[in-house]
């Protein structure tokens, strides 16, 4: 018999009914996880906490740390990394992405639990080491580096969904770092070359 599932947040078993990519016990414990993390544990890359490119998010739409209409392309609604984290409206904090060469490759529904679904396995295997973390959903993944692009692609790799930007657009950061890791971000030139030429 498989051992018990626990809460990522509360650490209490899941329900024998809970999905099999299920991460939290309740939507309070999801949400406690996405807005209880504090700077000095933060595993989100210096690189990325360091830039005054930060806002909230309340389902997945860009807000303000006080709660209004944030865009990313608007720098006078972004704020720093510690008062986006303090902040406690909305669900959790993004970044917004400015064309300055940092850059977040978005892979789609490819996470069941533990299991990585094989068409992605393959594509984190060629990575060098570079900050990934789970989306909110728990079943994407961002991968973090840095790189040119001229502009965003939607590209389907071998039964998957990746997206990959680098300006005008904001993320969603959740510091779930996933599978250990590092916290910094890579280079992934040659990463982004293969996938955009799929």
């Amino acid at each position: 018999m498989s051992p018990s599932r626990v809460c990522t947040q509360c650490r209490q078993p899941l329900s024998p009914w809970a999905r099999a990519d299920s991460l939290y016990c309740s939507t309070r414990c999801r949400v406690a996880a996405h807005r209880g993390r504090h700077a000095s544990d933060d595993p989100v890359p210096a690189a990325l906490r360091n830039r005054d490119r930060w806002l909230r998010h309340r389902a997945k739409r860009p807000i303000t740390v006080d709660g209004r209409s944030a865009s990313s392309t608007d720098a006078r609604t972004w704020t720093t990394h510690e008062q986006a984290l303090a902040s406690r409206v909305g669900d959790g904090i993004g970044f917004v992405l400015h064309g300055d060469g940092i850059i977040c490759v978005d892979i789609d529904n490819c996470v069941s639990g533990t299991h990585v679904a094989s068409w992605a396995a393959s594509m984190l295997a060629a990575l060098p080491p570079t900050y990934i973390e789970r989306s909110p959903s728990g079943r994407g993944l961002h991968v973090w580096g840095t790189g040119h692009l001229s502009a965003g692609r939607v590209v389907k790799v071998d039964g998957g969904k990746v997206e990959v930007y680098g300006s005008g657009r904001y993320m969603t950061v959740t510091g779930q770092r996933f599978a250990g890791a590092p916290s910094l971000l890579a280079d992934l030139s040659a990463t982004i070359a293969q996938i955009t030429n799929h």
